[in-house]
């Protein structure tokens, strides 16, 4: 099992399987547009740009689940992540990160990288990197400023030579 044998829907409503990005170095984060962490959708679109060229993508998942951070319908959180953070890497449509009813991605992720306390997401904004072959090498607190990821980035792109 990898990353790449899941689907989810797009922001805009289609069935999108993650095997899209086979051969890529991903960032999977569940998000959200009235947290105190959304100002890192920032410094996700920075890495998305800076390492874009070389095999990186960043998925983002808003997720409702968490204080009620994310009430809006997928074109307001589509609107929102583009006007005030310039966002450009794919989004998706809302998902559930937790409880019996997270979205079987998560499931698998929270199943590969676990937690400090427990599997289960405690926030938005919590992060998950895998290798070009789908595999999880990192989970990252929500507090873990996507600054900090850069080098993780960097590591496995060389592995590959890119």
């Amino acid at each position: 099992m990898s990353i790449f044998d899941y689907s989810a829907c797009s922001i805009n409503g289609t069935k999108q399987s993650l095997a899209a990005y086979k051969g890529q170095v991903v960032l999977i984060v569940n998000t959200a547009s009235r947290c105190g962490f959304t100002p890192q959708y920032s410094g996700l679109e920075k890495l998305y740009q800076t390492y874009k060229d070389r095999g990186f993508v960043v998925l983002g998942f808003p997720c409702n689940q968490f204080m009620n951070q994310e009430p809006g319908t997928e074109e307001e959180i589509l609107s929102f992540c583009q006007t005030n953070y310039q966002v450009s890497f794919p989004m998706f449509a809302k998902v559930k990160v937790k409880g019996p009813e997270a979205h079987p991605l998560f499931q698998y992720l929270t199943s590969q990288a676990k937690g400090i306390l427990s599997d289960e997401i405690k926030w938005n904004f919590t992060k998950f990197l895998a290798d070009q072959n789908g595999q999880v090498v990192k989970r990252y607190a929500p507090t873990t400023t996507p600054e900090k990821i850069a080098p993780d980035i960097e590591r496995l792109l060389e592995e590959k030579g890119r």
